[in-house]
């Protein structure tokens, strides 16, 4: 039986070369607006291709995605998009994924308190910015906890090599990562000039 994210999926999806998807657990044809509804039942399910069993449901998921923005349910910013795919082949590449994860579950357990805020912000342009603002110190918090994660693992590879200067130099930030640093200054600074010119 296929895996997805270390455990069995509740269901197995087969993707055939005619581009059908066939679910096994109810025997019959499905679509993709099928896939998207069990997705929001939170039902787990793993696409596969028919023939070499190759596990399809990354791509199939971003089509999806794709699927609902070209309906006109535009979630992801034009401009997100663009940084996202800047990052693919870039030395930050592997941090970017659990950053993005660590985002979305922040997000997730705190929908409830979201729809709240939401509902104040309709009355109050003040609750709308604070609540932009709260979310984006958790972000940026949420990034140090990553770079954390990923700093001491250059630290002790280069001990591991025996450098003596990887044990006694500080430790020394790659161009990428304060290039990173320096957007994120970039976002904070424009962040509170937008609730400057908002007070005023």
């Amino acid at each position: 039986m296929p895996k997805s994210n270390g455990k069995s999926p509740d269901i197995v999806i087969k993707k055939y070369a005619n581009r059908r998807l066939y679910d096994t657990s109810t025997s019959q044809y499905v679509t993709l607006d099928y896939l998207r509804d069990l997705v929001k039942k939170g039902t787990d399910f793993q696409v596969v291709d028919a023939k070499s069993g190759e596990d399809l449901t990354r791509g199939v998921l971003a089509q999806i995605i794709f699927e609902e923005e070209s309906r006109g349910a535009n979630l992801l910013p034009v401009e997100f998009l663009r940084q996202l795919i800047g990052f693919y082949g870039d030395s930050l590449q592997s941090v970017v994924p659990g950053y993005l994860q660590m985002s979305m579950n922040s997000f997730a357990q705190q929908q409830e308190e979201f729809r709240e805020r939401m509902t104040e912000a309709m009355s109050s342009p003040q609750a709308s910015m604070a609540m932009l603002e709260e979310q984006t110190r958790r972000n940026m918090e949420m990034f140090g906890q990553a770079m954390r994660m990923f700093s001491p693992f250059t630290q002790q590879q280069g001990s591991e090599d025996g450098s003596d200067t990887a044990r006694t130099a500080p430790e020394k930030e790659s161009e990428d990562l304060t290039a990173m640093r320096e957007e994120l200054d970039a976002m904070r600074a424009k962040l509170d000039q937008l609730l400057d010119t908002k007070k005023k």
